[in-house]
């Protein structure tokens, strides 16, 4: 088991880079809207931080995002509707805080974080003795 604290910041990391297929070059890109939606959706929750970051490396499945906390699983998520799924990274950024085994509960997990799941990285301090059961 993980343990992890209830208080304390969990990161929203949005990759600014990405677009979804055919977006026009002009448009302003889908991963922006994304950081600004979940910005947005954020913004009363001092313990929730959105960070813009350039490049998450899954440019074929994206808009992409992670979610991060201390102690915890870190979540990748692609294929994210950039004007629906602000609200939803911030839902899931809630749940993986409040986790009490350091994984992101699949109940109440809005249904764009089931179906966009890439990949979930275990925490630095993990040790082989634990094994996660799967999401």
């Amino acid at each position: 088991m993980i343990e992890t604290e209830a208080r304390g910041q969990t990161t929203v990391l949005v990759c600014v880079t990405c677009r979804i297929p055919n977006e026009a070059s002009a448009a302003p890109r889908s991963g922006m809207l994304l950081a600004q939606a979940t910005a947005d959706a954020a913004a009363d929750d001092s313990n929730i931080r959105v960070q813009r970051v350039e490049c998450l490396g899954n440019c074929s499945r994206g808009p992409s995002a992670a979610i991060r906390h201390d102690r915890t699983w870190t979540y990748v998520f692609g294929g994210l509707d950039p004007l629906r799924d602000g609200p939803a990274l911030v839902t899931g950024a809630r749940l993986l805080a409040g986790s009490s085994d350091g994984l992101m509960p699949w109940r109440g997990r809005p249904e764009s974080l089931k179906k966009g799941l890439i990949a979930r990285v275990p925490p630095t301090d993990f040790g082989n003795d634990t094994v996660a059961e799967p999401a």
